[in-house]
C-alpha cells in the first residue's frame, strides 16, 4: 500500500477512502499509561469531540464503520455509526500497541526514571524495546485498511484507533522512517488521516482535525 502517481491507470474506476479516526480524549485522572487496560472510557470533552468528528463526516458517503475493541474507540464510534444508521465492526488489528509501560503513571514518558525495573525497557527506542515492534503495528494496520477499503469498495469506511497504530501506518504509507520522536506525531485527539484509493493503488493521504477547537482544553501528556 504506497502511494503511486500511476494510480489512475489501475483500471479500476472505484474511488475508496479509509478514514483513520483517532479516539477523543480519555477519562484518566490519575495521568497513567492507560494502554489496552479495560475501564477506561471517553471523558465528557472526549465525548463532544466523537460528536464533531461524527457531524464532520455526516454528509460523507461512509458505509463500514469498525473499531478497536477499547472502550475509547467504541464510544467514539458510536455517534458516527448511529449518524449513518449503521453497527460498529469490532477490529482487534487497529487496537493500541502492546507497552510495557502499561498502568503506570508515565504518560508522556514522564515518571520512567522512577521505576529501575523498566529502565532496560528504554534502551532500543529504534525496536521499541518497550513494547510492540513498530513494523508489527504496520502489518496489522496495513491489513486493517485493505479489509476496510474492500467493505467500502467505491464509497468510505472510518476505522477508530489509537495514535501509535495510525501514526505508524501513516510513516510506512508515506515511506517515511518508523524510527520517531512520538512527542512529534501529527495524530491529535479525535483526528482523521483520510487514505483515499482508486482501485487498489493509493491516490491521496489527507489529515484533518475536527475536533481541534477543544484540543486546548484537554489533559497534557495522557493519551494514547
Amino acid at each position: 500500500m504506497t502511494a503511486s502517481s500511476g494510480a489512475a491507470a489501475s483500471g479500476d474506476p472505484q474511488r475508496t477512502t479509509v478514514h483513520l479516526l483517532r479516539h477523543g480524549e480519555v477519562h484518566n485522572p490519575e495521568h497513567v499509561l492507560y494502554g489496552r487496560l479495560p475501564g477506561f472510557h471517553l471523558s465528557a470533552l472526549g465525548r463532544r469531540m466523537a460528536d464533531l468528528a461524527a457531524e464532520h463526516l455526516a454528509d460523507h458517503d461512509i458505509v463500514h464503520v469498525a473499531s478497536s475493541p477499547l472502550e475509547r474507540a467504541q464510544e467514539t464510534a458510536a455517534p458516527l455509526a448511529a449518524g449513518h444508521g449503521l453497527e460498529v465492526h469490532l477490529e482487534p488489528r487497529v487496537v493500541e500497541a502492546e507497552n510495557a509501560f502499561e498502568g503506570l503513571p508515565v504518560a508522556g514518558g514522564k515518571g520512567l526514571l522512577r521505576h529501575p525495573r523498566l529502565w532496560p525497557r528504554m534502551l532500543n527506542p529504534l525496536r521499541p524495546s518497550w513494547g510492540e515492534p513498530y513494523t508489527r503495528l504496520v502489518e496489522r494496520m496495513r491489513d486493517a485498511v485493505v479489509d476496510a477499503r474492500a467493505a467500502a469498495r467505491g464509497h468510505e469506511a472510518v476505522v477508530v484507533s489509537h495514535q501509535a497504530p495510525i501514526w505508524m501506518i501513516r510513516l510506512a504509507t508515506e515511506g517515511r522512517s518508523l524510527v520517531h520522536n512520538p512527542a512529534r506525531r501529527q495524530c491529535s485527539l479525535a483526528s482523521l488521516t483520510s487514505l483515499t484509493f482508486l482501485g487498489d493503488e493509493l491516490l491521496s493521504l489527507e489529515y484533518s482535525e475536527p475536533a481541534a477547537s477543544l484540543l486546548p482544553q484537554a489533559q497534557k501528556g495522557a493519551g494514547a
